[in-house]
């Protein structure tokens, strides 16, 4: 296991949460399910913790139960490399949620997502203050980022 691992707290629905993210990526696979004992707090048998992997990175998930929930001030960056990525991973990780601007989302469990492509980020930094800010104002514009969109703002 990594140093450093996300600890999702979900109410009652981690695995269903675990096997969703794992259905959409590519790199992808639940490590461990733990189920409560006799001892609870959960009820005996039902399940307690899924230990589960996007893309080389481990996640934790706990049914907690309702003390918690999700905020946007925490999300999960995404770096895409095509617009295509960004369309498959935006439709599949918003369905049963909703889109915000600027590349963010929150899927259905309530947790956050920036599905962000990685010309973005060049664009971002670029020395031309023309160019860069002339980026932010059409990403400003945008829900699911537009990599020709950004690349027509990026040549005006």
């Amino acid at each position: 296991m990594q140093k450093i691992t996300p600890f999702l707290w979900f109410d009652a629905n981690a695995e269903e949460a675990a096997n969703f993210y794992v259905s959409i990526f590519k790199n992808a696979k639940i490590v461990n399910v733990s189920r409560y004992g006799e001892a609870g707090p959960g009820t005996a048998g039902t399940v307690m913790s899924v230990i589960f992997e996007l893309e080389g990175q481990t996640f934790y998930a706990l049914n907690g139960g309702p003390l918690f929930t999700f905020s946007p001030a925490i999300s999960l960056f995404i770096d895409c490399k095509t617009q295509q990525e960004v369309d498959e991973l935006w439709e599949k990780l918003s369905a049963g949620g909703k889109t915000n601007q600027c590349g963010w989302l929150t899927d259905k469990f309530g947790l956050s997502w920036q599905v962000i492509p990685s010309v973005l980020g060049e664009m971002l930094r670029d020395k031309d203050g023309k160019k860069s800010a002339n980026v932010m104002k059409a990403m400003l514009q945008m829900e699911k980022i537009d990599i020709e969109g950004l690349k027509q703002a990026y040549n005006q």
